[in-house]
């Protein structure tokens, strides 16, 4: 038998990351479990499978505020997997629903965190516990204050792109006596796409860079759509195309060895149209605008886990 994990707060994030759980475990939830490789980088893939991981759940509770978002979630969590049915939504139960979890999931807004652990009993119902939280702003001091020492928490940042598990999660790091705690993470958050373990003083940036990242891409995305639009394109053709090629610079970027630098020269030929174009996103400060996007996001995130000024 695995573990319990409950999600507090199923919104965007929630429902993709259980979604995420429950397609990783649908192909044979009894059998194998998959069995996860750290990579010098950091980064873990699936690559192989073992008998029997501690770390898999087998049972998933989805705790919501209202009845409605309880009707529109069952369907979700079925068509993700056939798992979905055994999904036990718990509406307006955080409590209950944490005392019978081993693991927990914070996946609310930052505003409501401290009302929701700060529910009767929830100090009791999460001791000896792990609560992985994906906050932005929110410090481990801080959660650790409204839970007690007896908790152990962990931050997390996922970002949207693992509603369709191709997402980017960084983790916080754990101590080396941590292995059980380290292997429920990476099941939870390789199920959804990429992991990765920094420290804590890192997460404004991640959230700027992973959390808001897509925003900035799909913005650059749908530019990249309009001008091809603009010189004839049909719409359709032009997003394909444009979503495609920035798909798959992507993944060049990731291979071993390659840089973004060394992928823009091998397509810049001298007089050509790259080199043309280039010189115009460098009038256009292209490059600062968007490093000043990512500082700017992470001083707002910084701030996100902060009482309100009066």
């Amino acid at each position: 038998m695995g573990y319990t994990l409950c999600v507090l707060g199923c919104g965007t994030m929630g429902i993709a990351i259980l979604s995420g759980v429950l397609s990783s475990l649908d192909s044979d939830p009894s059998g194998p479990t998959p069995k996860w490789e750290s990579h010098t980088s950091g980064t873990v893939t699936p690559v192989a499978f073992v008998e029997e991981d501690p770390a898999l759940p087998s049972r998933f509770l989805a705790c919501v505020s209202r009845e409605v978002t309880a009707r529109r979630l069952k369907p979700a969590f079925t068509e993700a997997s056939h798992l979905g049915a055994a999904v036990e939504i718990c509406v307006a139960s955080n409590v209950q629903a944490v005392k019978q979890s081993s693991v927990i999931l914070l996946c609310c807004k930052p505003q409501i965190a401290h009302s929701i652990l700060s529910e009767p009993g929830m100090q009791e119902a999460l001791e000896n516990k792990l609560l992985v939280s994906i906050l932005a702003g929110v410090t481990i001091n801080q959660l650790s204050q409204m839970v007690g020492e007896t908790t152990k928490v962990v931050r997390a940042m996922p970002n949207t792109p693992c509603k369709i598990r191709e997402g980017m999660t960084i983790v916080s790091t754990l101590d080396e006596d941590q292995s059980l705690h380290r292997s429920i993470i990476l099941n939870i958050f390789s199920s959804i796409g990429r992991c990765r373990f920094l420290d804590e003083k890192h997460f404004d940036a991640c959230t700027a860079l992973g959390g808001s990242g897509p925003a900035f891409a799909a913005i650059f995305l749908e530019a990249m759509a309009d001008g091809g639009v603009m010189m004839g394109l049909p719409r359709a053709e032009a997003l394909e195309l444009a979503a495609q090629t920035i798909q798959g610079t992507a993944r060049m970027a990731l291979q071993p060895g390659a840089h973004p630098a060394r992928i823009k020269d091998a397509v810049t030929t001298p007089g050509g149209c790259t080199i043309a174009g280039l010189l115009v996103l460098e009038d256009g400060r292209v490059r600062s605008t968007i490093a000043r996007a990512i500082q700017i996001a992470t001083e707002r995130a910084s701030e996100l886990g902060q009482p309100p000024k009066h």
